[in-house]
């Protein structure tokens, strides 16, 4: 779910859904990459092995449309495309995200849109980046949510809170997130408000030339809800 493609964006969980462009362009900019991740690790959850995951953006004026996919070298892996529409003026940001999920176990057709039965997740974002500490809020508003407690839509939530530092010549991102109410659309099941990524990362240039480098990505996760840990390492194209 993927960022586009800024470092702190991809050390925060890999998808992203929030806008690539922090600043409006008076130009249309766009942009296409991929990472190569060691394993898919989304807000807590384990979600793949190894992954290829491209991307490509445009922005205009603040607004940007941006693609990003996530495939596994493994047949039977999740595959996701997922499309988002956001809007940036100084640190504000907004957009909506619809996440995409097949496999080859469980195909699903894209153009199914049942309200019910789809493997569609439409989510709303808001969030402000005041520079030393971005705080980000996603909910989860239509299509495959989860439910509460009593069966109903969920509307799954996700909160965030990610700090970016220098620290011997890197560039890091500490990060918290947590759900703050009960869902069974992450983690497989939340009673209530979970904490349920804790993570650390950091990102460096691998010079490859005098005039080429590959930009590379660590990041240590930690999901308190599941008890599960995390280590991946990626590269950036």
């Amino acid at each position: 779910m993927k960022s586009l493609m800024k470092k702190a964006a991809l050390l925060s969980g890999m998808v992203i859904a929030i806008p690539a462009m922090s600043m409006a362009q008076d130009t249309v900019e766009a942009g296409v990459g991929a990472d190569v991740v060691s394993s898919y690790i989304w807000r807590g959850q384990d979600l793949g092995g190894v992954s290829i995951q491209p991307s490509l953006s445009i922005a205009y004026k603040g607004f940007s449309l941006d693609a990003w996919g996530s495939v596994g070298i493994e047949s039977a892996d999740t595959k996701e495309f997922d499309l988002t529409l956001g809007y940036t003026t100084g640190g504000f940001s907004i957009s909506v995200t619809d996440y995409w999920f097949t496999s080859k176990d469980d195909p699903a057709k894209y153009f199914h849109y049942g309200a019910h039965s789809t493997a569609h997740t439409f989510e709303a974002q808001i969030g402000y980046d005041f520079g030393p500490l971005a705080l980000n809020w996603y909910t989860n508003f239509a299509g495959a949510d989860g439910v509460n407690k009593d069966g109903d839509r969920a509307y799954s939530s996700y909160i965030s809170a990610a700090a970016p530092f220098k620290l011997g010549g890197l560039d890091w991102t500490a990060e918290i997130g947590a759900t703050p109410w009960a869902n069974s659309f992450y983690n497989s099941w939340s009673s209530g408000f979970a904490v349920c990524d804790i993570s650390i990362g950091a990102t460096k240039e691998i010079k490859i030339t005098d005039s080429f480098s590959i930009p590379a990505f660590a990041k240590a996760t930690w999901n308190p809800r599941t008890e599960g840990a995390y280590f991946v390492f990626g590269l950036s194209f």
